[in-house]
């Protein structure tokens, strides 16, 4: 943990923050192992005794314990301790009480804890603390959410985004965000969700290639109209490449942070979609987080996955078996696997029963409403089973197969039909006075537009798909410049030096 706040420290004074995205990579590796009696060590080594952090801070630990002593402190205590001023120290030190006391389940204390650190929080301004606070409000929001307590935040949500946006802190931005989502997705505020999300800054996928446009048009500009400029530019060339060099390579330490974030929004925007009946949108949305989340990321990839199902059975679609049998998703993936086969059946009463035997898994996943409107899908794929095998049917029969409940469901039946053929779904006629369905005979798929409507959309997928890794390619510097041997550097060389001694001697003809 000394490695961990020495490694802050030097990024402080180093403005680098690839050293901030490691300190938090080590520390969420060190999680487990986190003990009361070592925080409170590392407390007394990193911040002033009696101090207001270091008071308040060590007011939220539970008193020593002789069990936990499993680290050595003794020769921690007894040193003379390093006192630090640094707020990126101050930050740190809150983030990693907070963790403690969530993984300890002591949710009132972490509440408290939260509060006084996104206090503090906001009369910092520092970029090399953006990192830090980005973490920090992930812990702030899970707080209260464990105690059921959101709501009561979403306002401070909206003010800390409001002063993100302006300190253009893009990290805390994109956390804060995520968070305003899952915050109005948590009470069933779609509405509102969409809202927010449509006057927000657009959220973009961050690459090398446009961290290295932002920096050249943002930071530095450049005019070469006068020549009497040529020793100016050339020193503010020196400064601009050194401070590129830390930029770029703080930029591609947090790209990371930032993918993540990106995956929460896509996957955040394909719920808001579903539920606004865009299955479409929603379906690529969903996918695409699926796609860009870290393999480690198991829990997220299967909800993902989970409302993807769900949104091609809405479109229509049979989702692939390879889907429901990826790694270490087999029995989370178990209810909706089942319920897949019910839809491509088109059995209502599977469907049914289908639906009560998992409803407190569909439940917990916030799919019920989902399912509800599957139904549909169920009698439609069933009606068109139907109208494959019967050139003639009669309408009671029909609700038979289709296992219609209804007071009167022949006149359902009739009305169902009547919908599909309208929508599409099958090609066959109503005889209303014989109460007759008559299917057409099925013609030749391939002379219809359908064939083509397919190809279409896998050729767009597949250019999407090139283009995105076109846009994450990384070259390295000056890659398509020959290397110029070592006559033409002397010869070019030469040629700078005389054209520096001509405008010299036009300098001296002036005065």
């Amino acid at each position: 943990m000394k490695e961990i706040a020495s490694l802050i420290e030097t990024g402080a004074h180093a403005r680098e923050v690839r050293r901030m995205v490691r300190a938090v990579r080590l520390t969420m590796a060190l999680r487990r192992k986190l003990r009361a009696s070592v925080l409170l060590a590392f407390l007394n080594s990193v911040l002033t005794p009696g101090s207001d952090a270091h008071a308040r801070l060590v007011s939220y630990l539970p008193k020593e314990d002789e069990h936990d002593m499993e680290v050595d402190t003794a020769s921690s205590v007894t040193q003379a301790p390093v006192k630090h001023s640094l707020p990126e120290i101050e930050i740190y030190c809150y983030l990693l009480v907070l963790i403690f006391l969530i993984d300890k389940k002591r949710y009132s204390e972490a509440k408290a804890c939260s509060s006084a650190s996104i206090a503090r929080l906001k009369n910092i301004n520092r970029r090399t603390v953006d990192v830090l606070a980005a973490r920090l409000y992930f812990y702030y929001s899970l707080c209260y959410e464990l105690t059921g307590d959101l709501a009561e935040i979403r306002g401070n949500l909206l003010a800390l985004h409001r002063i993100a946006t302006l300190r253009h802190d893009e990290l805390g931005q994109e956390t804060l965000l995520n968070l305003l989502l899952r915050n109005y997705l948590h009470y069933n505020l779609y509405d509102q969700a969409e809202k927010l999300r449509s006057k927000a800054p657009r959220f973009e996928a961050h690459s090398n290639q446009q961290a290295k446009k932002r920096l050249h048009c943002r930071n530095f500009y450049f005019a070469y109209s006068d020549q009497a400029m040529v020793m100016a530019l050339l020193a503010t060339a020196l400064l601009w490449l050194t401070f590129q060099k830390i930029l770029v390579i703080s930029f591609h330490s947090g790209s990371n942070c930032f993918l993540l974030q990106f995956c929460r929004y896509l996957f955040y925007l394909g719920k808001i979609r579903t539920i606004q009946l865009e299955y479409t949108d929603a379906k690529e949305s969903l996918l695409q987080a699926a796609r860009k989340a870290p393999v480690a990321a198991l829990g997220f990839r299967v909800q993902c996955n989970k409302w993807a199902i769900i949104v091609r059975l809405l479109l229509g679609e049979i989702p692939e078996r390879t889907v429901f049998m990826q790694k270490g998703m087999e029995k989370a993936l178990r209810p909706y696997f089942e319920l897949t086969n019910a839809v491509r059946i088109g059995d209502l009463e599977l469907f049914r029963s289908v639906a009560e035997k998992f409803s407190s898994t569909f439940s917990a996943d916030r799919t019920n409403n989902l399912i509800v409107r599957l139904r549909h899908n169920v009698i439609r794929t069933g009606l068109r089973n139907i109208s494959i095998s019967y050139s003639r049917i009669s309408l009671a029969d029909v609700a038979k197969k289709l296992r219609l409940d209804s007071p009167n469901p022949v006149a359902d039946a009739e009305s169902i039909v009547s919908k599909a053929i309208r929508d599409g779904a099958i090609d066959a006629t109503v005889d209303h006075a014989n109460g007759w369905m008559v299917s057409k005979e099925t013609g030749d798929i391939y002379s219809t537009n359908e064939p083509q409507i397919a190809f279409n959309s896998r050729i767009a997928f597949c250019l999407n798909m090139h283009n995105e890794a076109v846009r994450a390619l990384r070259f390295p510097p000056n890659s398509h410049k020959e290397k110029e041997s070592a006559e033409k550097r002397r010869e070019r060389q030469q040629q700078e030096q005389e054209l520096a001694k001509h405008i010299a001697e036009e300098d001296d003809d002036e005065f």
